[in-house]
């Protein structure tokens, strides 16, 4: 594991990451979730893929990786793109699982690997709906410290400038976004997903034009029992790219 510094926005962001097959031509970028680290992922998929360079990103304020201010995912894709830089990274190929696949997405990469992504907008339930509008009257008479009673559970743990980054990111519908990305795509799902519901994966799947879908059994985390098959899927669509150029 190493670390890299970086300004952005007159603050400082250490970056963690690590390299496997340092020696590798091609480079393979993968972003984990939201409230996940590196690690998963290394553990994951560092065994396949060895004619590529595997860089495994803690995203700032995630696992080793610092956040001292509030950041969207576009903030968050400019530091992995000032990072790429640092460490001489192409954007071959990149994998983004969950809230990591809209930052892949926005990276613009030659092969994209979405992985249950984030960034299809769901519509919540009516009870999480008067969750917030409930927290949202008690703020109005000073009452916020109550928040972690009203907040998902993916943000009760968080520092207040993660909290306000979750804010930031957590609705976003990134459909014209996924519609306007023209080069591949390989896009992952699991079945019995319910962070990021099948649904989700079909619709990108139809707003990006030149995409392959493949659903597997398994649930938000279905890529940890899937990642040989997946893995030879990265790498066959990495190749299908190679007789375009």
């Amino acid at each position: 594991m190493a670390i890299k510094s970086l300004q952005y926005k007159q603050s400082t962001f250490g970056i963690s990451y690590e390299i496997v097959n340092p020696d590798a031509k091609v480079d393979l970028i993968i972003l984990h979730g939201w409230g996940s680290n590196k690690n998963l992922m290394k553990q994951s998929f560092s065994p396949y893929m060895k004619g590529f360079r595997h860089i495994y990103i803690d995203l700032p304020g995630f696992g080793k990786s610092t956040c001292c201010k509030a950041l969207t995912t576009a903030d968050i894709t400019r530091i992995v793109e000032m990072f790429m830089v640092l460490i001489n990274a192409s954007k071959d190929v990149i994998v983004g699982h969950s809230f990591g696949g809209k930052v892949a997405l926005l990276l613009e990469p030659k092969v994209l690997v979405l992985l249950s992504s984030a960034g299809i907008y769901i519509n919540k339930p009516l009870k999480i709906k008067l969750k917030i509008a409930i927290f949202k009257t008690l703020k109005i008479f000073g009452l916020a410290k109550l928040r972690s009673f009203f907040v998902a559970q993916d943000a009760k743990t968080l520092s207040e400038p993660m909290y306000q980054t979750f804010k930031n990111v957590v609705d976003e519908d990134f459909s014209e976004k996924f519609k306007a990305y023209n080069a591949k795509a390989l896009i992952c799902w699991g079945k019995e997903d319910t962070a990021t519901p099948l649904f989700a994966g079909r619709q990108m799947h139809s707003l990006i034009k030149d995409s392959h879908f493949e659903v597997y059994d398994g649930d938000h985390y279905f890529f940890l029992k899937n990642a040989q098959d997946i893995s030879e899927k990265i790498e066959n669509t990495f190749l299908s790219t190679l007789g375009d150029e």
